[in-house]
């Protein structure tokens, strides 16, 4: 999914303030996606976040003209568990298509730390001027649906230090950072489940090996600074996961918002 890298693809028990927090089991959100002010799509997000694992699964489509000549669609999921400032990664598997080809990347992990990738059909990747991958770059990382699960700290969903963390992101070609830094907060009112105040965080994408530095889009990336999460709670308050991704990429800014967020109960 690779939200923050390319604009779509990187989402309390007493919550503070008295908004109505689920408490811990399933995630269930609807989310719409648009680009330059125009919808062009729909994406998903379910599965079970409790106080030690979760797994979580992902669905995107886009739609309308674009989906038409695009046929562009991908689902994918991740579990692992909960450590005290990030997940611990234990495996992940996407599946993408435009309509003319099919590729599935799954990455064999335990407890951050990556055991093999399976790309298929295989990914040819120029190497001149490309940053070599190496097997630090594999070690302690999260895949891009893990980084949407964020652990709370202080016992506070919306202490600013939620969003003073650096998230170390492997999507199986590349290794980068995501930079986040506490900007506020804001209240959301969902179409159905989720109303309350959301912690807003801005976000920089640094790259750090399996890229090629004199991209133009990965100088456009590293320059941006028009990206922010909003981020709500989940699991009685003891996580929080995107509400909202914005991105600006060199087309217009891109937006996944949620229309519906609800949280329940096993």
């Amino acid at each position: 999914m690779r939200v923050f890298r390319s604009g779509f693809s990187v989402l309390v028990c007493g919550f503070v303030v008295g908004s109505h927090a689920a408490q811990a089991g399933t995630v269930d959100a609807s989310y719409s996606i648009s680009l330059a002010g125009l919808t062009i799509g729909r994406a998903s997000l379910s599965g079970v976040v409790e106080n030690s694992s979760y797994k979580i699964n992902v669905s995107a489509a886009l739609t309308g003209l674009i989906g038409v000549f695009t046929q562009g669609s991908g689902s994918g999921s991740a579990q692992g568990g909960l450590g005290n400032a990030l997940p611990l990664s234990n495996g992940f598997s996407v599946t993408a298509s435009n309509g003319s080809l099919t590729r599935t990347i799954q990455i064999g992990a335990s407890s951050g730390n990556v055991r093999g990738v399976t790309i298929e059909p295989p990914i040819e990747l120029p190497m001149e001027g490309r940053i070599p991958l190496r097997a630090q770059h594999r070690q302690g990382v999260l895949d891009p649906i893990s980084a949407l699960v964020m652990p709370v700290r202080n016992g506070n969903p919306l202490d600013k230090s939620n969003c003073e963390r650096r998230l170390p992101v492997f999507d199986g070609t590349q290794r980068f950072d995501i930079v986040l830094t506490f900007s506020g907060i804001r209240n959301v009112q969902s179409e159905a489940g989720y109303s309350g105040p959301v912690l807003v965080c801005t976000a920089r994408y640094v790259p750090v090996a399996g890229h090629r530095p004199e991209r133009r889009a990965i100088k456009f990336m590293v320059e941006n600074r028009n990206i922010d999460t909003w981020l709500a709670p989940v699991n009685g308050g003891k996580t929080l996961m995107p509400y909202r991704i914005s991105v600006r990429t060199m087309i217009g800014t891109s937006v996944i918002e949620a229309r519906r967020f609800q949280a329940a109960p096993n």
